[in-house]
């Protein structure tokens, strides 16, 4: 299936659009920037020079610069916002004063999801199915599955593949393991979403998915 594009979008001969994405109102793609199949750019939306993967939902008026990848399904809230400059001058452009700095990349990782009016500092990397509440300033790494929000965001929980609240127990009493002239405690904690039925194992502060 062929991309729909709105007849007001700007969408560059030299960008590549996947099938069935769909552009609306207003936006624009400029050259270089590689869209996805079954994306949706929703209107007043601008890529320029941006990665974006399979089913990457895009809402209303936010900018993607380049160096910034967007893997699959990630969801961008309205008038979100990215950077991709870490100390910007206009009279000293960084591609003319490289000795000035550099464009730094940022990656939000696979069904991620960013709120309205959030904004993400260059260099951070968000991880998979993560979630960055609205109005959050993002400036640094988010674990996979995490929420965060605030100013500066903060993590404040969990979230289910599914968008769902996890809630970890420990999966067994502690273990101690014994090392020289120390002791560490060895905690694993498990959390099934009582939505989906996913299951999840939380260690040393990462969790990952250990069943559909």
């Amino acid at each position: 299936m062929d991309p729909t594009i709105h007849k007001t979008a700007e969408v560059s001969s030299e960008a590549k659009i996947g099938n069935g994405t769909k552009i609306w109102q207003n936006a624009q793609i400029t050259k270089g920037s590689v869209i996805g199949d079954n994306c949706t750019i929703g209107h007043n939306c601008a890529i320029f020079g941006a990665k974006l993967g399979n089913g990457v939902k895009l809402q209303a008026n936010t900018d993607v610069w380049v160096g910034v990848v967007l893997e699959d399904y990630v969801f961008v809230g309205p008038s979100a916002v990215f950077t991709n400059d870490p100390n910007p001058r206009a009279k000293y452009p960084k591609k003319d004063f490289p000795q000035y700095g550099q464009w730094l990349p940022t990656r939000v990782m696979e069904g991620a999801s960013i709120g309205a009016n959030a904004t993400i500092i260059c260099g951070s990397v968000i991880g998979k199915w993560a979630f960055v509440g609205a109005g959050a300033v993002v400036k640094g790494n988010v674990p996979d599955y995490a929420v965060v929000a605030g100013v500066p965001a903060k993590q404040i929980g969990w979230m289910c593949e599914c968008g769902s609240k996890l809630a970890f127990k420990p999966s067994k009493p502690a273990k101690p393991v014994k090392f020289i002239k120390q002791v560490k405690l060895e905690i694993k904690e498990t959390a099934k979403c009582l939505v989906c039925g996913r299951i999840y194992n939380k260690k040393d502060g990462k969790v990952e998915k250990i069943k559909e």
